[in-house]
Formats: structure tokens, sequence, C-alpha cells
């Protein structure tokens, strides 16, 4: 894993002057480099986008020692939990990361680098934010196909065989955070693109999954099966069906207009690597895997390659999951890893996620509001609609939608608009507002106004039943939800709020402060804690992660891995409940 450029990385050594003399010649080239791209479209490989960050003051570079199991996430997280304007929130790249044992890693790890803010988000597929929707409209209408290339960027480093098995071997060499400090039973891959073939038709899915580290050549991985979920998980049906295990790469940093694709949710018998490429302006580079029969982005940081189990499902979490509550103990697919590839020098990627506002519902926020316009206003040639809306602190995009109409749209158009954002996607608008033009949809006060003095519940509301529960907890009674349309607006124990624990926040914030980074305005909620549901099996979980002892979890659920279920059955229905 170690090439001469990736020594840069090292600090507080001897040689540590020709070391920043090779760091800043190396920033001075990607500046340049992406300076010339910035010509011909957004950035195609990871680093280069780094450097178009930093070249606009939209990246900050921490080169003291940060544990990536206890302090990464939370030192980013409080940009998200401070009162932070979102517009003032940067990329952190970390040169110098260690974990609790003490390890230091020779590769940096980015956070926020996808879509800390909007501005981010825009400058990865190198347009300007009002112009996000029409290119992603433009893109899905005209894909461009890739092409395959030999000897690619990301296989010039290969780790198969023994050296994914041997100590700190394989997955244990990568610098892969812990996202809930405190809850989460494992360091996870989130900023990822999980890259898998439909064995009918050929065609290809790309999504993102998170992967929870088991052993340095085993990962417990999550395709929602939700009504409205993953397309991978729909290929791992076929899979299973046929008595195969799933071929599936996972790609860990390359150029954000690829990575965007997955969260994207397009349609399944589209390609997205195509609409990848219409959304750079040129066909992605790809290559076949070392170990497999998929093509990934050449140019990409790090290339997972494996094989999922479609016999045995094995118990996956507790994790903090992006609709604002740890998701605990599911049963999920198990990845045989066969190979790892990456860059002489590579960067590898995080995401914040967990609670919102974050990076993941940024990246969904910025893509969907425009397709939900763009649906109400062409295909179904709704009037007088102005703005989608969809709410994202503490909810997550996905449940509550506003939307602003004209003052003189017919109420027959507004209850189209409401019914019709609501039937969209299925685990998109439980609550749909509608508002006046004077009315701001994305100030949460001036909606609650709107409800409260021009509506009248009697008449303004209605309630449509039989709803998927969609991206929910899985706490409490499994029942249909429904759907209420507004026109003008703990019952049972809960999983704890997936923030980290208030220790690590805490010591976060310290360091915060030492980096003289800006003033935070901090409000509830900024740690996590318990709400009743939760137990002390998953408590000693969290505690091995956040100590850099993730494989004892993993040695704890080999031995538990059952047959014959559906991913995401709730490991206490088939153990019951866990002490």
């Amino acid at each position: 894993m170690k090439g001469k450029d990736g020594e840069i990385f090292r600090i507080c050594l001897p040689w540590q002057l020709l070391q920043l003399a090779v760091t800043a010649i190396l920033a001075v080239l990607l500046v340049f480099f992406w300076k010339l791209s910035a010509v011909s479209g957004p950035s195609l490989d990871f680093q280069t986008h780094l450097a178009a960050l930093e070249a606009n003051g939209l990246l900050v570079r921490v080169d003291r020692p940060i544990n990536k199991d206890t302090e990464l996430h939370p030192l980013v997280r409080w940009q998200f939990l401070g009162g932070i304007p979102e517009d003032e929130r940067r990329a952190f790249l970390f040169t110098n990361v260690v974990d609790s044992q003490g390890r230091h890693y020779d590769i940096p790890v980015a956070v926020g680098a996808l879509a800390a803010s909007a501005k981010i988000y825009a400058l990865g597929i190198g347009r300007a934010v009002d112009e996000i929707g029409a290119a992603w409209t433009h893109a899905i209408a005209n894909p461009i196909p890739p092409v395959v290339i030999g000897s690619p960027c990301c296989q010039e480093v290969i780790i198969s065989g023994d050296d994914l098995r041997c100590p700190n071997g394989g997955l244990a060499r990568l610098p892969i955070p812990i996202s809930t400090p405190g809850f989460d039973s494992a360091p996870y891959l989130t900023a990822t693109l999980c890259i898998t073939c439909d064995p009918e038709t050929g065609v290809r899915n790309m999504g993102t999954y998170r992967g929870a580290l088991k052993k340095s050549d085993r990962l417990g991985v999550r395709m929602s099966a939700r009504i409205g979920g993953a397309g991978g998980y729909l290929h791992w049906q076929k899979y299973r069906a046929r008595s195969e295990p799933m071929p599936c790469a996972i790609v860990i940093g390359c150029a954000p207009a690829v990575i965007f694709t997955g969260p994207q949710k397009l349609a399944i018998n589209q390609d997205e690597m195509g609409v990848a490429g219409a959304l750079a302006g040129r066909p992605i580079r790809t290559a076949k895997c070392v170990t497999l029969d998929l093509e990934v982005p050449a140019d990409a940081e790090i290339v997972i390659e494996g094989v999922i189990d479609t016999d045995l499902l094995e118990p996956e979490g507790p994790f903090g999951e992006s609709n604002g509550y740890v998701a605990l103990e599911d049963y999920n697919m198990s990845m045989q890893v066969t190979a790892i590839t990456h860059r002489r020098s590579p960067v590898f990627v995080s995401i914040i996620s967990q609670v919102t506002p974050s990076e993941s519902s940024m990246i969904k926020k910025v893509a969907y509001e425009p397709m939900f316009l763009a649906h109400l206003r062409e295909h179904l040639s709704i009037k007088g609609i102005g703005r989608v809306v969809l709410h994202e602190p503490l909810s997550n995009v996905r449940p509550l939608i506003f939307l602003q109409f004209a003052n003189d749209a017919p109420r027959t158009e507004v209850w189209r608009g409401l019914q019709g954002a609501a039937a969209l996607r299925a685990d998109c608008g439980k609550i749909v507002i509608a508002v006046s033009e004077d009315i701001d949809p994305s100030n949460t006060d001036a909606v609650l106004w709107s409800l409260a003095y021009r509506s009248n519940p009697q008449n303004d509301v209605h309630i449509e039943p039989y709803r998927s529960i969609g991206h929910a907890p899985k706490s409490g009674a499994q029942t249909l939800d429904s759907t209420m349309l507004i026109d003008a607006t703990l019952k049972y124990p809960m999983p704890p709020l997936a923030l980290p624990k208030r220790e690590f926040m805490e010591a976060a914030l310290e360091i915060w402060k030492q980096l003289d980074l800006p003033a935070l305005r901090v409000q509830q909620p900024w740690h996590g804690y318990s709400l009743g549901d939760w137990s002390e099996a998953w408590d000693a979980f969290a505690c091995n992660a956040v100590a850099g002892e993730w494989q004892k979890n993993g040695l704890n659920t080999f031995p538990r891995r059952r047959g014959g279920l559906t991913p995401e059955t709730p490991v206490r229905k088939v153990e019951g409940q866990p002490k």
C-alpha cells in the first residue's frame, strides 16, 4: 500500500521538510490540472476534485493526529450541529489518521468533500447550484456510454490472497472511520458506490449502501429491501433464485458525477454509468475488476471486490441511520472480499450521515427537489406550482415535503400537487403541506405559522391510508403507514439518537476549538442518547468499536448466521430481545 507519493501523508518525521515540499508541489500540480479540466467539464477523478475544492477555499486540511474511531466524524459533525450556515460548511482532509490501537495510517481521509454544502456538490458536477436540476434531467435523457481501458489507476496496487487475511491486512489497512462513536458496532464504509449486475439482462446498477467491517476480508452489507429500495437488492434476489453468490465491487472515491448516481435512485433498467458520463459531459473511463466480471471507474481511489452470499445472512448493526435513529441489528448480506485495489497514493472518502442535516441528506436534497418540481410541472402539468422543498433538519428530506403555489392557483391544482408529490416515491411524502407564494417553504417557522392561521383541519387536512412504512426505524409495531395532505399542516421505546455519545462530541469540541475553526452556535440535539430501545450487548459492540476491537463483534455475529431469511429481518425476531 505504500508508494512514494503515499509517504507525503506521514508527519513528525526527520525528513518532514522534504515531505512538505513534495506536498506543496503536488498541490500546485493538482490545482493546475484542475484548472485545465475545468475548461472541458467537471473533475473526472476524486483527487482533482479535492484540488478544485482547495482552490475555491472549500477545503480544510487537518494535519494533527486524529483518531478515526473516536474523533474524526464527531469533529466534522460539529459543522452540521454548530449553527454554521450551510454555505460556510467545508470539506475536511485528514492527513494524519490514527486509531484507538495507536496505529497510524498512510492513507488520508476526506469527509464532506461530496456534499457538505450545495456549493460543494455543484462544484463536483461543474455546474452552478441553480443548474443542478436541469443537469440531471438532461443527463438521464441523454446518457453517454462508458469506455473500457486497460492498466487503470485504481489497480496500481492489488491486495489479494493471504494479504487480505494477515494481521492488520485487507480491510483493516484502510482508515475506515466509525460514524457514530458510542453506538456503531464497527467502522463502516459510507461513501460507497456498490456495483452489481443483473444476471439475466446484464444491466449494471450502482447504489450507495453501507458496509460494516466484520473481518479483514469480510463485510456486512445492507442493501435496502423495502418498497422503493435498492437495485442491488433486486439483483441479489435473482442470484439467490439461481443459488449463486452475487459479485459486487465497492468503489470508494471517484468522480463526483459518478458517485452521485448512487443515491439518485434512477430507473432500475438504466445504466447509471451512462448517466454519469452525460453529467460529466464525456464518457467515464472504466476497467474490468481483477477478480470479478464487473467494470468499475478506472480512476477510482479504492475498489473492494468480493462476492455476496445469497444463502446465509449475518447480523449487521447497530449503526446510526439517516432517519435520525440508530438502526439496530438486522440480518443482512455477508460479502467475502476477493481483492482490494487502489491507487499508489489513494484518499479514503467517507460521508456524514445519521441525524440530518448531513452530507448524505444534502446529496439527496439538491437532486430530489428539482426532480419533484419537474415531475409536478412537466409530467402532471400542475398549474401555479412554484417551489418544492424537502424538509432536511432531523427528518432527512424524505417524510416532509413543502409545496409553494401562486396565490391564484386553483384549489384543484393544489390538491393535485399534494397528491402527486406524495405518490412519486414510496419513501417520500408522508406529510405534504402546501403554502402560498408569500410563505418561504424553506422556513419551517413560516410553514407552521401558515398551518396555524391558514388551515382548518376539518376541511384542509386529508388522510390517505395504506402507505409503506418507508425509511423508518423498526422499533414498535410493523404496520402500514398513511399519508397526510394539508392545504394552507415516545409512544414506545426507540433506538438511540444517531449521534456520537456525549463524551466523544465533547472531546471533539475541544479539538475544534484548538484548531481555531469557526465559532459554533450549538443547538439541541448535539449528542446521542438512549431512548429506551438499547441493550447491553449493543453497548458492548459500540465499546469494542471505539476501542479498535471491532473484529470481536464479527466473531460474535459470524456463528449467528441464519439461512432462509430476507435481508433486514430484525435479529430480535429470530433470537429474541437482546440482553
